[in-house]
């Protein structure tokens, strides 16, 4: 099953990735303590990192949303055709995601809405596809919701020097700056409601305009927290920073804040990240967190 229900709002996991993505647990995680990996390997192991290897695994995965007769798309993913010369693991792939799109029900046309939680390479790349050498909006009749701060932040032309570098090369270009030409972006800041269930709000920290979706429908809680958490070693060790956080500060303070905003409310946590069963519920455990449960989504 790949598919849940909270409230009025059905929630579907399209998987584009699962696998390896060339990172150390060291390079990718610097601050987590020394010996974490290896002690918790017995959970983490074989979903979250390879440690005979090295390397951190992780999925790239959008969240298909259904609410009050509109279909949502939360994140996007690598894309196709991309040109990612300092991401290689990203550039030029065919992942067959508007397949695993269609054996959910959705064409492109379908897509009423598409949230960018923030605009990394790996978050934005089927906002648009290859045609006639021009790139277009993969989603001709959806409004792109686009945190405006990682718009300022991330268009090449304001200048800003990042975390992740070069790493985030052509991204503005082809996959933000032409929905936005097309007139399909609306962009929000601080706050932006989508309906009664959905509400996004901004989580600055991993980049200036992080954001969080959060879903309260019923008695039903959800925070679709992007790159919040990319390994749920970040739920035991909430200050651990990914070497990719603009603000490293404001990441820890913007993690513990929804962690126990999540324990609170019974909330169901769902990163973009997280291969295995994909969400889990959290609670407070002392001074950090543990996970309750994980959802009902089949294992990858």
């Amino acid at each position: 099953m790949q598919e849940i229900v909270l409230g009025d709002v059905s929630i579907t996991r399209i998987v584009e990735f699962h696998g390896p993505v060339g990172i150390a647990p060291a390079a990718f995680f610097p601050e987590a303590p020394e010996q974490a990996w290896r002690e918790h390997s017995h959970w983490l192991e074989p979903d979250f990192v390879d440690l005979a290897a090295d390397v951190c695994v992780n999925a790239v995965q959008t969240w298909l949303l259904r609410s009050e007769g509109a279909t949502i798309l939360v994140d996007t993913g690598i894309g196709d055709d991309k040109e990612r010369p300092y991401a290689p693991i990203w550039s030029r792939r065919r992942t067959g995601f508007l397949d695993e799109l269609a054996k959910a029900g959705v064409q492109p046309a379908d897509v009423d809405l598409v949230v960018n939680t923030h605009l990394h390479i790996d978050h934005v790349g089927w906002n648009t596809r290859l045609e006639d050498r021009a790139w277009v909006p993969t989603f001709p009749n959806a409004t792109y919701l686009l945190p405006r701060r990682d718009f300022d932040f991330w268009n090449p032309a304001n200048g800003h020097a990042a975390r992740l570098g070069r790493g985030n090369q052509n991204v503005f270009e082809d996959s933000v700056a032409p929905v936005y030409e097309a007139g399909q972006a609306l962009l929000w800041d601080d706050a932006h409601t989508i309906d009664r269930n959905l509400r996004l709000e901004l989580a600055a920290g991993h980049t200036p305009g992080s954001s969080v979706l959060a879903l309260e429908s019923g008695t039903d809680r959800a925070l679709f927290v992007g790159d919040l958490l990319h390994t749920p070693l970040q739920i035991v060790f909430p200050d651990t920073n990914t070497c990719f956080c603009e603000d490293e500060a404001e990441a820890r303070a913007t993690r513990r804040r929804l962690l126990g905003r999540a324990s609170d409310t019974n909330a169901l946590v769902v990163p973009a990240h997280f291969g295995g069963s994909g969400a889990a519920e959290v609670v407070r455990d002392g001074d950090a967190f543990a996970i309750a449960a994980w959802a009902p989504f089949d294992h990858i």
